[in-house]
Parts: C-alpha cells; structure tokens; sequence
C-alpha cells in the first residue's frame, strides 16, 4: 500500500479591530439590527468615494511586524472582480501586488520541537455582506440580505504549504490568535465571524515533490473545527486514492454536527479575478517613523512572557504556558501577583487558585476571566491571607465562594462571618486533648506504628473547630500529646 502525506495550506481572515469600517465611518459593532450599520459608501451607492481607515492600516502593519514580515512601504487597492451577491458593486476592493506585508513566519511546537512555518502575505481589503437563507428554524425560498457587515476592514493572511498535518494546522491557528489578541489588532472571535479560516489539503505519496489535487474547504467556525476537518478529509483523500479513484479540485463545506466534509462546488480552472487598480484610492508610501512607532508599540509577545514567568516567578513550563495562552489570563495574574510584596511565596499559590477553583466556576458559567467576579486585586489578597496565616485553605475555599457570589472583598466575608484561623496554643491544646480521649482507636493504632491514623485525630479537630484551626500548629501539638501520653 502506498503511504500518502498531507500538505495543508491556510487562508485565514482577521476582522481588523477598528470601532469604524475601513472606508467610511460606519460601526463595525456585532449584534445590531440588520443594514443599521450602513451608509452609501458601504452599500455602494453610485458616485460614493471611499476613504481608508488609518487604524486599519496600522492594525495590519503592526500584525506584520510581530510575525518577522517585511513591510512594502508602498500602499496600493486593487479591484478583485467576480459576482458577489453580497456586496452591491460585485468587486471587492483589497491588494494584489505588492500586499503590506510579504513573507513572515510564525514559530510552533510540536512534540516538544519547534517548526517555522512560512507565511506568504498579509493584506488588507474589506469584508463583504451577509445573506441569510433561513429565520430560526423555518427555510426561505429567499434570501435576505445584511450590509451591516460590508466594508468592515479584513486581514488575509497565507501560509505557504508547509502544514503536514491537522495538529500542526491547530497550534498555528491558536499560536497566531493569541499573538493576535495580545496584539488587540483583532478580537479573532471565531463566532461571531471575526476569525474566519478557509484550508487548502492535499495529499501525495511520500517522497513525491509534485502537489497533489488541491480541495479547499470552508464553513469551520473554530480552531478545533478545522483540526476536525482537515483529519477527516486527509483520510477521505487517502480512500479515494487507495481505491483507484481521482481527486476532483473542488470546494467542500465542514458539516461539524456529521464530522464530514461535503461538496460545495467544482473548481476546475482558477478564477480570473480580473485585478485591476482601485481609481478611487491613491496609492501612498508608508514613512519610516510611521513604522518606526509602530514597532514600539508592539507589546511583550506570548513566548517572552512566557519566558520571563518561569524566570521571575519561578514557574513550570506548564504553567507559565497556560497562564500565556491569553493575554486576559496573562493580566489577571499580573495584576494579582504585583499587589503583593512577596510574590515569589504567592506565585504558585495563584496559579493554583486560577488553575482550580477560580476555572472550575468560569467553566460553568461560560465566563471569561476578564469579566470575573473575583477581581485580581481580591484573589491576591486571599492568597496574602492565606500565607500570613488569617486563615486556612480550608477556610479559603468557604471565604470562596462568597467571594464569587458577591464580589466581596475576603477581609469583609472573614469578619462578618468570623471565620478568623485560631492558633492560640491554649485552645488548640483544649480541642486537641479531647480529640485524643474520644478516639482511643486511632490513638492506639498511631502509637502501633500506623502513621496515618493520625490523620483521623487531625480531622476530628477541624471538626470541632469548625475547620479554624491552624493545621501546622495542630499537627505539632498532637504530635508532642501522643509522644507524652
């Protein structure tokens, strides 16, 4: 049996984030009212003068110096022409030659190794409108159309064919989307449509250097959609070949509820888009100070943060990767971590707190971290809490749950309900003799040499303190009762 090798291209469009569309100064807002967001320029009315959006270009540039790109100083649109039911003028204007940015990369890891993907172009042109086929769950036999989306300014990125494989595929889409969002050049929601990645696969035997037939496929609305699609269409190739058969250039749709791809339309020749120059926008040079500054605003990307975490904060590998995975992650335990004077004892602590119980309650409310009602501020002082000494972990995870509930700042939840740690000596030697006489078994079985029995004495005190005592302190003074009696 021959054996066959998957190569995978992407095209992945990024909504630019800008509060404006990128040739007039309608909203880009998600969610209102169908055609609201409109105007003559974005609907195409005869005679309207499109004038470009300078976020927009700044977006793309700064997008490009993060992903090692060289910037064309020149700025050009072209007019890429075929009929587009969504959008009035049927052409959209974006760049042929040259894009903003050509040729830049972007560093995954798989297995534990690094691999440079290759990255052909990024350009800017503009999105079009929305045609809706259905309302809820009755079908038209028509369509309604939604401008709110045209115009609305876009980022294409192109990799080159270097993907091998649908996991690969998977950690460039997730790698490239958090640069992306700590950048803020693009909020990259993939369900509200503003990531969006068509995927180019085709397979040839191993050791052959000429590309298989090309099948394109669209319709996947997340990072692991697209994984899901590319594994089943590898394998889909992989059955026709083995069976004889031939593979048909075409354009497929994921049906994610199925898991398979389904055909859209042949594509037996390329299109001729037919690019010509945009008459109504004049080409114009990108300064070195524009560029200049825009390198400095680039922030600290996700592999030096994540560097430095295991450096000044001593964290794992693992940790610091996913305290990285987003920037809103990222900050929040910052912002908690710099509250605090002693952050190398907090560190851990509060990656704990996130990993577990904090991520357990954002889960089930499908809550990012960004609106969570635990502020950092307020989880940073119950960690403080915790390692002075005020309370106990158990005691933590009570002061918790309020604290998640109600916003409440800890100090306040431990005062009103007086859920203060007790380490007097005398009153944890009290509780602890009377632990001892009513658990003769277990003192019998510690003193035969059964260590874990002590645990069963231990509980019984933090019953009967109503798990306030200190548990270092109670641990010692048992220790000390048992030897001596």
């Amino acid at each position: 049996m021959t054996n066959y090798e998957a190569i995978i291209g992407l095209e992945v469009h990024l909504q630019i984030n800008t509060k404006s569309k990128i040739f007039c100064e309608c909203s880009t807002q998600f969610g209102a009212e169908p055609n609201a967001n409109t105007c003559v320029i974005c609907t195409s009315q005869p005679g309207a003068i499109p004038i470009l959006n300078k976020k927009a270009v700044e977006a793309i540039v700064k997008t490009g110096l993060a992903l090692n790109f060289t910037i064309n100083k020149q700025c050009t649109f072209a007019r890429k022409q075929y009929f587009y039911p969504d959008v009035a003028k049927n052409y959209q204007i974006t760049q042929s030659e040259p894009p903003l940015c050509s040729k830049g990369k972007l560093t995954i890891t798989i297995n534990k190794q690094e691999k440079v993907i290759n990255i052909t172009r990024i350009h800017l042109e503009e999105d079009a409108g929305k045609l809706i086929h259905e309302i809820g769950s009755r079908k038209l036999d028509y369509s309604l159309l939604d401008l709110n989306r045209a115009g609305i300014g876009l980022m294409e990125l192109v990799t080159e064919p270097e993907l091998v494989s649908p996991q690969e595929a998977f950690e460039f889409l997730t790698e490239l989307k958090n640069i992306v969002e700590y950048l803020r050049t693009s909020e990259c929601d993939m369900e509200k449509g503003k990531m969006r990645c068509d995927v180019n696969v085709s397979i040839r035997p191993i050791g052959q250097k000429k590309l298989g037939t090309r099948v394109e496929i669209k319709n996947m609305n997340s990072i692991s959609g697209v994984r899901d699609a590319i594994a089943y269409e590898v394998e889909r190739q992989k059955k026709i070949l083995k069976t004889g058969g031939k593979i048909l250039q075409e354009t497929r749709l994921w049906e994610a509820d199925e898991g398979v791809t389904k055909s859209m339309r042949s594509k037996e020749n390329a299109l001729d888009y037919r690019y010509f120059p945009e008459p109504d926008l004049v080409p114009f040079d990108l300064s070195d100070s524009f560029i200049e500054e825009l390198q400095k605003q680039i922030p600290e990307l996700p592999k030096a943060r994540k560097a430095r975490f295991i450096k000044d904060y001593n964290l794992s590998e693992y940790d610091a990767s996913y305290l990285t995975s987003t920037k809103a992650l990222a900050d929040y335990y910052e912002e908690a971590l710099n509250t605090l004077k002693d952050k190398k004892s907090a560190a851990k602590l509060i990656v704990n707190w996130i990993f577990t119980e904090l991520n357990a309650k954002l889960n089930i409310s499908k809550t990012c971290i960004s609106k969570s009602s635990i502020s950092s501020r307020n989880l940073a002082k119950l960690v403080s809490l915790i390692l002075d000494g005020t309370i106990s972990g158990k005691i933590a995870k009570i002061v918790f749950e309020e604290m998640y509930k109600n916003s409440t700042d800890p100090q306040l939840i431990i005062k009103e309900k007086g859920l203060l740690q007790i380490s007097d000596e005398i009153t944890i030697i009290k509780i602890c003799k009377e632990a001892i006489s009513e658990n003769s078994k277990a003192v019998s079985e510690f003193k035969a040499g059964k260590k874990k029995a002590l645990g069963a004495i231990i509980g019984l005190v933090m019953k009967k303190s109503n798990g306030q005592a200190n548990p270092k302190v109670v641990n010692e003074i048992l220790l000390k009762e048992l030897k001596d009696n």
